[in-house]
């Protein structure tokens, strides 16, 4: 069974949970804007009319697509249903949802997650109209917790290539720690990695520019940029953030090495310190998560870890989810700021994937920053594979 007949089995089962009738994806001419949840739908295929993707509670699947892809959909096996149309699709999206007459229509539209915001502000207009003087026009409702459980619940074979993806992760980063020498810089450290992406034929979790980022000592502004012509000098703390794609899922890892001066063994106590304390805050937000806790309580058990140590606060969420992108959305491990809305007081679930990754400056030698990726199960959350307990240390 491919993933999109996976995800589509598990989208019924989702809206049986939820109490929902149907959800209904409504999109055109995909190849120019995309609805981010097709990817679970048809994969990365595209739909050029007006299109309806329908799932009901009772086990429908359905499409209204023209006619010249139902043969490119029927072959997709995901839908028991396919009608096609030439040149209206009103009279038939009307007909459809009058035949199972439902209370609630999940549509995908979301104050909170990006992916689950797919249904443009045109086409929610045009929805509205073709539903016109029915009662079902006021019976839409947002998809965005049908679209959070149906993302977040990684099936068995998205945790396994997630996890390949990760496993790619950590042997081309010791290769690199192999490769780094004084000197060198940041840019030079991030096209052997790429170069190490090509030999491994993945690709980018997030834009080649910033991916990896590398961030050697002190004068580095650490962010979403990319490496830059700063040198690797001794004494340096060397930061990496860095994510490949294999077979269309993420992987999300920081790493943090340290530059040895000449006759050190070890690193100054000061960036062990830093470390430390990075390292338990992983660890304890890590035990701390299982079902049912929201995110913010766990992302304040890590805030708390850090700032307690006399570190300032770090300005940005503990975790998010992972998954098809680096940033997979719906339940955050984040503070309860405004830019991100309710997404920190939503519920951990089962099959979620998330990153933690904490951060703090160790003055006069850079940022420690580590990203570790688990997956929530019955028990609570679990590494995919080892995580850093040491800092690397660099003889250069």
């Amino acid at each position: 069974m491919s993933i999109i007949q996976e995800k589509a089995n598990q989208a019924v089962e989702i809206l049986k949970e939820q109490n929902v009738d149907m959800w209904l994806t409504f999109v055109r001419e995909t190849s120019g804007v995309r609805d981010p949840v097709l990817d679970f739908l048809i994969g990365p295929n595209d739909l050029t009319w007006q299109s309806a993707l329908i799932f009901t509670r009772d086990g429908g699947k359905l499409a209204i697509v023209g006619n010249l892809e139902k043969d490119a959909v029927q072959r997709l096996g995901v839908f028991t249903e396919i009608l096609g149309y030439d040149t209206a699709i009103s009279q038939l999206l009307r007909d459809t949802i009058e035949r199972f007459n439902p209370d609630r229509i999940a549509v995908n539209t979301s104050h909170n997650n990006v992916h689950a915001d797919g249904l443009t502000h045109a086409m929610y207009e045009i929805l509205r109209g073709y539903l016109k003087d029915t009662p079902f026009a006021d019976r839409l409702v947002s998809a965005e917790p049908v679209i959070n459980s149906l993302r977040g619940r990684k099936t068995p074979e998205e945790q396994a290539r997630i996890k390949r993806a990760i496993e790619i992760t950590d042997e081309i980063y010791q290769r690199t720690f192999n490769f780094i020498k004084v000197g060198m810089t940041e840019i030079e450290v991030a096209n052997y990695m790429h170069a190490l992406m090509k030999e491994y034929g993945v690709g980018y979790a997030w834009p080649s520019g910033g991916n990896p980022a590398v961030n050697a000592g002190p004068n580095k502004v650490v962010g979403h940029s990319g490496p830059t012509e700063i040198k690797i000098e001794r004494g340096y703390i060397l930061h990496f953030d860095f994510g490949v794609k294999y077979e269309d899922y993420c992987s999300d890892i920081q790493r943090v090495c340290y530059i040895l001066r000449e006759g050190e063994t070890e690193a100054p106590p000061e960036v062990q310190r830093g470390f430390i304390t990075i390292r338990t805050a992983i660890e304890k937000s890590r035990e701390a998560m299982k079902p049912g806790v929201t995110g913010n309580s766990i992302d304040v058990i890590s805030r708390g870890i850090v700032t307690d140590a006399g570190y300032p606060e770090y300005p940005y969420a503990l975790g998010h989810q992972l998954g098809r992108v680096a940033h997979d959305g719906g339940a955050l491990l984040g503070p309860l700021w405004e830019k991100y809305g309710e997404s920190p007081n939503q519920k951990l679930e089962v099959g979620q994937v998330f990153t933690i990754e904490p951060g703090l400056a160790v003055p006069g030698f850079g940022y420690i920053g580590l990203e570790e990726d688990v997956v929530i199960t019955k028990k609570g959350a679990e590494y995919f594979t080892a995580p850093q307990r040491e800092i690397v240390l660099i003889k250069g």
